[in-house]
């Protein structure tokens, strides 16, 4: 049997702990809750002071992985922005999106004021940048965000959550839009559910996108090729 695969699964994770502000939390609060453990035998009000602040780390841990995961999904939407998650919000005019030859929807996009092209992926829960596109439009990993691991042609990566601050294309614009940085993704990008469920509406007529957000605007249109 080749253990080499595994090893370098085991090898990957590791790495990525340093990167996971969240993970690094709980461990730190486990290790907190350990040690007051020890310290109880010795001192008991310090020994359940140590206890007690590992159970609030882990509550508080606990509760922005919730908000974070809340922001994935329309129906759950939380807007936070003393936690740093700014509302996300999706508006303006229809806009209809041609079939592209190769059978996809691309759009002509702008992100953070950065032109870039991006396939929409009914199937991709989360919007996704290449990093070469997060570069340009200067998008910063999010401190503290949900550590999020992609499977790819050359195997699992580490992405890194972050918040693109306008996002337009059409006559749609979107602020404050939840995307990861995805080193799997090539010189791609992925427009996923996180921002098609928070449009009134989407559907395909005649080999066209059609996407029509929740303010938009009757009459206007703007054709993408």
């Amino acid at each position: 049997m080749d253990l080499a695969p595994v090893w370098d699964q085991i090898a990957q994770n590791v790495r990525a702990v340093p990167q996971s502000g969240l993970l690094l939390g709980a461990v730190a609060s486990m290790a907190v809750g350990l040690l007051g453990s020890v310290v109880l035998r010795y001192s008991p009000f310090l020994g359940r002071l140590l206890r007690g602040l590992s159970t609030l780390g882990l509550i508080c841990i606990l509760l922005l992985v919730v908000l974070q995961l809340s922001r994935m999904d329309s129906r759950f939407d939380l807007a936070v922005p003393e936690l740093g998650m700014p509302e996300q919000i999706v508006a303006g005019g229809e806009t209809r999106v041609a079939l592209s030859p190769d059978g996809h929807f691309w759009l002509k996009a702008e992100v953070n004021g950065h032109p870039a092209r991006f396939m929409v992926d009914t199937g991709a829960t989360l919007t996704a940048v290449s990093p070469d596109t997060a570069e340009a439009a200067n998008l910063e990993p999010r401190r503290g965000g949900i550590p999020v691991r992609m499977r790819t042609a050359n195997g699992v990566v580490a992405a890194q959550m972050t918040n693109i601050e306008e996002f337009r294309f059409g006559n749609v614009e979107a602020q404050g839009l939840d995307a990861i940085i995805a080193p799997g993704l090539g010189r791609s990008n992925v427009v996923g559910m996180n921002l098609l469920s928070r449009l009134a509406s989407w559907r395909v007529e005649n080999n066209t996108l059609i996407l029509v957000p929740k303010a938009a605007n009757p009459g206007s249109e703007a054709p993408e090729r």
